[in-house]
C-alpha cells in the first residue's frame, strides 16, 4: 500500500483562523471589504515595521499588475524582471502590453544580478527605451542583494516594485522583505508561509499610494451617488472571509518561519555529509531567510532528474527549480541580460519538501531516500 503523500508545501491551519472567519458569518461581512480586511492590514503593517501602509488583494498578482499601473507602465514600456521566478511575476508586464527585459541571477543568493542589471539598463537606454520599473524577486524566501539593486535603481532613477511573494518573514540588514520597494507585493497563496486561501497584498510608503490601489481593486468607482468610473477598475481587493483566515494565520506566523528555518537546517545537515551538493543558504549573517522552500544544486541534470524520481516512488513531492522566463515559450522574444547562471541552476536544482507542518515521520521518509540514494 503506497504511504501518504508528503507535499512539497501545503498549507498549515493554526487553529484560530476558523474563529475570524465564523465572526465574518455571524456579522454577514462576507464582502471585499469588513474588519478582518482593516485588521489584517494593521497586522502586517505592525509585522513589516517600517511604517508602510498595506492593501490586502485578491493575490500577489493583482498586486504586481496595480503596482505597475501605479508606476505609469504602458502599452511599448519595457520593465525589467528577474528571470529566475515564477511567471506571476512576469505575466502583469505583459498585460499592460509592455515588454519584459529579463535578468540572469547570481550564484550567492540566486537572485537579480546587479551587474546584468546594470548592462540591461545602459544598453535599454543606449536603445532609447529606458525601463519604466525594475522588478527583483526574494527566490524561495531568499533576499536578494537589495543595497546593490537599491543603488543602481536610485542612478538611473528607476522605481522598483519588489516582488516579495516568497518572503513574508525574511529579512535583510534586519529590514523586512515587503519594504524594499518604492512598492511592494506580497502573496497569500496556498502553498505560502501564511496563506488566505488565495490572496496577496501591496505595500506602500504613502496612504496616498495604498488608497489609489484600493480605489483601483474596487472598480475604480468614483465619489458619486450613483455608478460613476473615470478610470479603469479592477475586481482586485481581498474578502472579509480570506483576510479572516489571514488574521489567524499572522498569530503563527513567527512559528512557521522557525519551522521553515528547521527544515532548512534539517537539509543542511544531511547534505554536509554529501559530496556535490549544494543547499541554497545566506551568504552572511545580512540575510535572513524564512526558507520558505528549501532547495539544492546536484552535479548535472541527469542527477536531478534521478532523485526526483526516487523521492516521486516513495510519494514524496519535489519540484524543479524555476524554469527561467526567457526560456519560457511565452517570452522567447523579450531581450535578456546575463551569462546563464539561471540556466544553470534550473537544470540542476530541485526544491524539497519544505512545510511548516512536515513531522518527524516525514523527515525520516525524507532521509530515507537521500540516504539510498547517495548511497
Amino acid at each position: 500500500m503506497q504511504q501518504e503523500k508528503i507535499w512539497l508545501s501545503s498549507p498549515h491551519m493554526g487553529g484560530t483562523e476558523q474563529k475570524y472567519v465564523n465572526e465574518a458569518f455571524d456579522t454577514n461581512w462576507v464582502a471585499p471589504l469588513g474588519p478582518n480586511v482593516n485588521n489584517f492590514e494593521i497586522d502586517l503593517e505592525k509585522y513589516l515595521n517600517q511604517n508602510v501602509f498595506v492593501g490586502a488583494l485578491s493575490s500577489g498578482t493583482a498586486a504586481l499588475h496595480l503596482g505597475l499601473i501605479l508606476l505609469d507602465v504602458k502599452p511599448g514600456d519595457e520593465v525589467i524582471c528577474q528571470s529566475m521566478t515564477f511567471s506571476a511575476s512576469a505575466n502583469p508586464i505583459a498585460y499592460l502590453g509592455a515588454t519584459p527585459v529579463f535578468i540572469d541571477s547570481e550564484m550567492d543568493t540566486w537572485n537579480m544580478c546587479p551587474i546584468a542589471l546594470e548592462e540591461a539598463i545602459k544598453d535599454r537606454i543606449s536603445k532609447g527605451k529606458k525601463p519604466k520599473a525594475i522588478i527583483p524577486v526574494h527566490l524561495y524566501g531568499m533576499p536578494a542583494k537589495m543595497d546593490e539593486i537599491r543603488a543602481i535603481a536610485n542612478q538611473y532613477e528607476i522605481p522598483i516594485l519588489e516582488d516579495s511573494a516568497e518572503a513574508l518573514g525574511s529579512s535583510y540588514k534586519n529590514q523586512k522583505c515587503g519594504t524594499f520597494g518604492d512598492i511592494s507585493v506580497l502573496s497569500f497563496n496556498g502553498n505560502k508561509i501564511i496563506t488566505t486561501s488565495g490572496g496577496g497584498a501591496m505595500v506602500t510608503h504613502t496612504k496616498e499610494l495604498k488608497d489609489k490601489a484600493v480605489f483601483l481593486s474596487t472598480q475604480a468607482r468614483d465619489n458619486a451617488p450613483h455608478y460613476q468610473h473615470s478610470e479603469i477598475g479592477y475586481n482586485y481587493r481581498m474578502s472579509n472571509i480570506c483576510a479572516g483566515i489571514g488574521r489567524g494565520q499572522m498569530e503563527i506566523l513567527d512559528k512557521h518561519v522557525n519551522l521553515r528555518r528547521a527544515n532548512h537546517q534539517f537539509y543542511s545537515e544531511i547534505f554536509s555529509k554529501i559530496n556535490d551538493v549544494v543547499i541554497l543558504t545566506e551568504p552572511n549573517s545580512d540575510f535572513y531567510s524564512n526558507h520558505w522552500l528549501s532547495a539544492i544544486l546536484l552535479k548535472s541534470f541527469e542527477q536531478r532528474e534521478a532523485l526526483r524520481l526516487a523521492f516521486e516512488a516513495e510519494n514524496i513531492e519535489t519540484r524543479p527549480l524555476w524554469k527561467p522566463m526567457h526560456l519560457q515559450p511565452v517570452f522567447e522574444n523579450a531581450p535578456y541580460y546575463g551569462e546563464k547562471v539561471s540556466e544553470s541552476l534550473f537544470e540542476k536544482g530541485l526544491c524539497l519538501p519544505s512545510g511548516s507542518n512536515l513531522t518527524d515521520s516525514d523527515r525520516a521518509r525524507i532521509s530515507n531516500v537521500i540516504d539510498d540514494f547517495f548511497t
